[in-house]
């Protein structure tokens, strides 16, 4: 199959991928551009498996507070001070500060939930298929696919991106290591929400973020 140039240049500009493993892949994937971003994808994420284990101790503390009333602080890190100070870098700092402000995560990644919690909701969602009939032999299955909606839920790096709805964070992380060369990692966030913890009438100011950036 002739691949055009036009193709090929798109999907470079679309992965930041060479023009020969752009070829590469648009000719495995028989000119479907999706499916080579997909291909670029794979083959970028098994590097960035290689650079998980390097330093990433350089970065940036990124902001972002929406009217005055909910304010975000995440730490982004990266192994150079300048890639620290690229524009794609950049930007994905400020996207991760507004999911937080948007979406209001509870922890960074699964592996930060206690693990009374998770077997806490493992036994309510226990409870809950039981209460709607199911077979107890298809209970378990059902526990391990509403799990990772509860994941999706308080998890960041398992939330689907507010922008995004095809993405995770992991993935935008993934995606970025890969086409940048080096080790990107969300280190930490804080939120803070005016009256969180007091009684209070009620607003949501979460869907307010979301609905504001055309969400």
């Amino acid at each position: 199959m002739k691949i055009s140039a036009a193709l090929v240049k798109e999907l470079r500009d679309k992965s930041g991928a060479g023009m020969m493993d752009a070829k590469k892949a648009l000719v495995e994937s028989e000119g479907n551009i999706d499916k080579a971003m997909d291909l670029l994808r794979e083959k970028g994420l098994a590097s960035v498996a290689k650079k998980s284990g390097r330093i990433a101790s350089e970065g940036i503390v990124e902001s972002y507070v929406h009217g005055g009333r909910i304010g975000v602080l995440v730490e982004i890190n990266s192994e150079t001070d300048f890639v620290a100070k690229n524009e794609e870098f950049q930007q994905f700092a400020k996207d991760i500060a507004m999911q937080v402000a948007a979406v209001n995560p509870k922890y960074l990644n699964r592996d930060e939930v206690p693990a009374d919690e998770v077997e806490h909701e493992k036994e309510i969602l226990k409870e809950q298929a039981l209460n709607e009939g199911k077979p107890e032999h298809i209970v378990e299955k059902m526990i391990v696919g509403r799990m990772e909606k509860f994941f999706e839920e308080i998890c960041l790096m398992d939330q689907k991106f507010i922008k995004d709805g095809d993405k995770k964070i992991i993935d935008l992380q993934n995606d970025l290591a890969a086409k940048i060369g080096e080790n990107i990692k969300i280190r930490r966030f804080v939120r803070f929400e005016v009256g969180e913890g007091l009684e209070k009438r009620e607003e949501d100011f979460a869907a307010e973020v979301a609905k504001q950036i055309g969400q």
